[in-house]
C-alpha cells in the first residue's frame, strides 16, 4: 500500500496527480498520471487530453488511495522511476 512514507519508492502512473510550476505561476493543472521517464510526467486531464509536464522546477500534489495529499518536489523525482524506486532517500 502507498503511503506518506513510501510515495517515492512506488509507481506514480495511474495515480491522482495536482501539479503547479515554481517557475511558471499559471501552469497548474491536475489528473491522473500515464507516463513517467527520467526528466517529465505525462498526464491525462479530465477532457482526455495528455500534457507533458517536466519534474524539475515543479510541485506535484499526489492523492494517495485512501484520500492523503502529499506534496512532492518535483526536483528530487528527476532520475528513471526504476533507480528512483530502488534509491534510499533521507527522512526529513
Amino acid at each position: 500500500m502507498i503511503t506518506s512514507n513510501n510515495l517515492v519508492h512506488h509507481e506514480f502512473i495511474g495515480l491522482n496527480v495536482y501539479v503547479s510550476s515554481i517557475k511558471n505561476k499559471s501552469l497548474k493543472l491536475n489528473g491522473i498520471i500515464i507516463d513517467e521517464t527520467k526528466n517529465t510526467i505525462k498526464i491525462e486531464k479530465s477532457d482526455k487530453s495528455e500534457k507533458i509536464i517536466p519534474k524539475k522546477g515543479s510541485i506535484f500534489t499526489f492523492e494517495l488511495s485512501n484520500g492523503e495529499k502529499v506534496e512532492v518536489d518535483g526536483n528530487i523525482l528527476s532520475i528513471r522511476p526504476e533507480d528512483r524506486i530502488k534509491k534510499r532517500f533521507k527522512k526529513i
